[in-house]
């Protein structure tokens, strides 16, 4: 009787598994068609042959579009304005961001509180807000509307961002390190320079992209301080207010393409850099035991 209990059981904790399984791959497949399936339906209207986007019905296979979106001057005066804007802000973001971390991580608790919530507040705050304060003040010192209102805009919520992954990597930073190079007789300058520094790479480098993508997709801030000057967003809303055509989803299209590709490539240059440090390792292992073997050999023989 034990033996079929225990059978009983297995069978029951066996066919709970398996149905724990089955409904996370189930979830799993319809929170990826959820996301991708727009993003399938979207780059095939760049694709067919019909004034309105759209895949069905489908009348044939075209690239009139990417031809119509080369061909757009418009377009390509938004497109270098973006780029333009979108490295000014990263510009100024980075120096900012980092300057204010590591500010809050060395003063007080209740400063650090204080300017926490005065750097963070703008992430919470609309982005029409921000565009629409920013045009205004700077309006009092007669600063016409233009790109560089909406670079001083967009970094006034987007060098939050780089604050906020600066900070994060501080929390791993040894002050010991500082100590230790001040009492040897270098400068405050030296090593911020050459140890606070290096030890940040990786975060400046993930508030740069951060903050270049974030600075792309802005729309609100940037429709309201960008003056007669157009950026991507700013062409693709005027384009649906106007009347949309396919060439919108053959720009996003290719966007999604240049973001997938780059996707690709960072995760095979880093499985290749994965794959060096371990035959590094190896290699590093075997000779560490090639170099012990005749110590022991002579051990053995006393």
């Amino acid at each position: 009787m034990s033996a079929l209990w225990t059978l009983r059981n297995e069978g029951r904790t066996m066919t709970s598994r398996s149905l724990g399984q089955f409904f996370i791959r189930a979830y799993l497949v319809i929170f990826l068609a959820y996301m991708l399936l727009p993003l399938f339906i979207m780059g095939g209207a760049a694709l067919n042959d019909t004034r309105f986007p759209s895949v069905y019905p489908w009348v044939g296979f075209t690239n009139r579009w990417f031809v119509d979106l080369w061909n757009d001057e418009r377009m390509w005066g938004a497109a270098r304005n973006t780029v333009l804007v979108a490295c000014a802000v990263v510009g100024i973001s980075l120096p900012v961001g980092t300057a204010a971390a590591i500010l809050i991580n060395g003063i007080q608790a209740k400063a650090r509180s204080f300017l926490y919530g005065f750097m963070v507040a703008p992430i919470l705050t609309p982005g029409a807000v921000i565009g629409i304060s920013t045009l205004l003040f700077w309006n009092k010192f007669d600063v016409p509307a233009g790109l560089h209102l909406s670079v001083m805009g967009q970094v006034s919520f987007i060098a939050a961002y780089v604050m906020l992954l600066v900070l994060a990597r501080l929390q791993s930073f040894d002050p010991g390190l500082e100590e230790a190079a001040l009492d040897l007789g270098a400068s405050h300058a030296q090593v911020m320079r050459r140890i606070l520094i290096p030890h940040l790479y990786p975060a400046i480098g993930a508030g740069g992209l951060i903050a270049f993508f974030q600075s792309v997709e802005n729309f609100n801030v940037t429709l309201f301080t960008r003056g007669n000057s157009d950026t991507l967003t700013v062409y693709v809303g005027s384009k649906i207010r106007s009347g949309i055509t396919p060439t919108i989803n053959a720009l996003a299209l290719i966007l999604i393409s240049i973001t997938v590709i780059g996707a690709l490539a960072y995760e095979i240059l880093r499985r290749r850099e994965e794959a060096k440090l371990k035959q590094v390792s190896v290699v590093e292992d075997e000779d560490e035991v090639q170099s012990l073997a005749p110590r022991g050999s002579m051990l053995q023989n006393k």
